[in-house]
């Protein structure tokens, strides 16, 4: 599956961005997606990811209650709501996706990958 991360952008602290994942396959509700980010100097982290049939959704400590993860499989889309930025959410953003990962917040479980898009949330 092909995927296509977008809606990145410059916002100020305390705005707001959502982010889509578009993927190619119409087999999409049979993977598990992820979203990560990737600071400058920083390693790749996991942000949120879920289910297959969005029944299951998992955050990271640092974006609960600020971002919300959701698909529309109807549309072969993911969605990043990303709520109350702050400046150390600035990263690139990938989205992943696996058939059956094995921890929801191993990158290395994802076998798909679509290309970063920039967030840049100034203070």
């Amino acid at each position: 599956v092909q995927l296509q991360a977008s809606g990145g952008g410059l916002v100020q602290a305390g705005g707001s961005l959502r982010l889509s994942c578009a993927a190619s396959r119409r087999t999409f509700t049979s993977y598990f997606v992820g979203w990560f980010r990737q600071a400058p100097g920083r390693e790749r982290e996991v942000v949120a990811a879920i289910s297959w049939n969005g029944g299951g959704t998992y955050y990271a400590e640092p974006v609960k209650g600020r971002f919300t993860i959701s698909r529309d499989n109807s549309k072969n889309t993911a969605y990043l709501q990303m709520n109350n930025l702050k400046p150390e959410d600035t990263a690139v953003y990938y989205c992943a996706a696996t058939i059956n990962p094995q921890d929801w917040d191993n990158s290395k479980g994802y076998d798909y990958w679509g290309r970063g898009t920039q967030v840049t949330v100034s203070s």
